[in-house]
């Protein structure tokens, strides 16, 4: 996120309701559980220029590339990254519990990437499982167009659990040309004309000393983007009808549970919007991983999302890449976070079966039936109507059967893929850009594999 957006940012995931009027206001329209189809959208269809790079390291190929120190590729049929023989150990003072433990390590530095678009921001993201005792760091190095580098900027410490150590962004990294706001790294000053002209990421792999754990990376990549500053977007042309059969949550009737994870469900936009795509998947929590929710609660697996992809240092469960690595962890799910240029690439997917995780910023009049305004906001994008307009499953709802909403497609359109607007008392806010999570197979089919592509997402 640009600087300027970095206290609103807090409050997209506090609560999608700060100008809200009533609870879930608006109504929901009705409509089929089961896909329907009237229409087709064509991957190689023309559509605006994205200012977007994706570069992701997925395959074995990927992996034995790069430079391994206690680190080595993994085959099979979902290859990547583990610790071989550790390059060493060193210790790690936890921030959020004061506790202080050693860790046997390896890295992994990729080499050097030049985006074909110079970028003013960058989003780093993973897949990878961590067996308890266990933990992975994120890191990435720039350099500007100037010819000077940035220090290594760590964009996450992470694990799935939470028993070794709390998953946490980092605060207060900075360089005088750039600066990490929780999940995003970006260019201090865009208008002076400055760049991230390439990068690397590195991972630091950490397990308990002694051990034969390894934590095994299968996806790391980064999203470097030049999204110009804009009050409104073109308009694109509708060019499909269908409706996937996505699961609804209701992020609302969680309201004051669990309170220790952002306040409670209120906030939980982002990990409700998360658990609907992957139980849309086939993503299932057990028994025993349920088992610490009150058993009088409904919908338990939306609790678990937002105790799991909850940053420490944030506090709140909005971080973007956690909640991709969070979908990342069931069976056979894949998750990265990018932008998008516009609902003709929703399209895209939605024809492949893919649906979509969108994040808005807009005042109660800009978005005609949801019945509230807010600072950001995450939703599912799940079809299209026959006239164009965007079905989405809005967890901010009363109930589970009220998140099914129909949005007036221009609209929709506007308020997620600008980067400036108005916010309430007037003055100019900034907008998301067409930020969107997609969580997909690890082992997608041709169809889907295509419109991944089209869209710039490689797997």
């Amino acid at each position: 996120m640009r600087r300027a957006e970095q206290p609103s940012r807090r409050a997209v995931l506090a609560a999608a309701v700060a100008a809200a009027v009533t609870a879930g206001a608006g109504p929901a329209a009705a409509g089929p559980e089961a896909p329907m189809t009237t229409g087709t959208a064509d991957p190689a269809r023309a559509v605006p220029a994205r200012p977007v790079d994706n570069r992701a390291w997925v395959s074995y190929t990927d992996w034995s590339g790069g430079t391994a120190k206690g680190t080595r590729a993994v085959a099979g049929t979902r290859p990547g990254l583990a610790i071989a023989k550790p390059a060493g150990t060193v210790p790690y003072t936890d921030p959020h519990t004061g506790k202080t433990a050693r860790w046997e390590y390896g890295t992994w530095t990729s080499p050097v990437h030049r985006p074909a678009v110079p970028a003013t921001e960058a989003i780093v993201s993973w897949n990878a499982r961590t067996p308890a005792g266990t933990w992975i760091q994120a890191e990435i190095k720039g350099t500007y167009t100037d010819g000077t580098s940035t220090p290594w900027y760590v964009m996450a410490r992470w694990a799935s659990g939470d028993q070794d150590i709390r998953r946490t962004s980092v605060d207060d990294q900075s360089d005088g040309k750039s600066t990490v706001w929780t999940d995003t790294l970006a260019i201090d000053d865009a208008s002076t004309g400055l760049r991230l002209a390439s990068y690397r990421l590195r991972l630091t792999l950490y397990r308990k000393p002694g051990t034969k754990a390894t934590p095994t990376v299968w996806r790391l990549g980064a999203m470097g983007s030049d999204v110009p500053d804009r009050f409104t977007v073109p308009a694109s042309a509708p060019g499909l009808a269908k409706e996937l059969a996505v699961p609804r949550y209701s992020q609302e009737i969680h309201k004051g549970r669990y309170p220790e994870y952002d306040n409670g469900g209120e906030a939980w936009c982002s990990p409700t919007s998360s658990q609907m795509i992957i139980e849309y998947w086939g993503g299932r929590l057990t028994d025993g991983q349920l088992d610490w929710v009150d058993p009088a609660y409904a919908d338990p697996q939306v609790c678990h999302a937002a105790r799991f992809t909850y940053d420490y240092q944030y506090a709140g469960c909005g971080n973007w890449p956690f909640n991709a690595a969070y979908a990342a962890t069931f069976k056979n799910l894949q998750g990265v976070v990018t932008r998008l240029g516009s609902l003709t690439e929703v399209e895209t997917l939605i024809a492949a079966g893919i649906p979509a995780i969108t994040s808005q910023s807009f005042l109660k009049e800009e978005l005609t039936g949801a019945g509230y305004g807010t600072a950001g906001h995450l939703m599912t994008v799940i079809g299209f109507t026959a006239g164009g307009d965007v079905i989405a499953n809005d967890p901010f709802s009363a109930s589970n059967e009220a998140v099914r909403r129909v949005y007036r497609r221009r609209e929709f359109e506007n308020i997620w893929l600008r980067t400036k607007r108005y916010n309430a008392s007037g003055k100019v806010a900034s907008g998301t850009g067409g930020i969107c999570y997609l969580y997909f197979p690890a082992r997608p089919s041709a169809a889907q594999r295509k419109a991944l592509a089209a869209v710039g997402v490689r797997v």
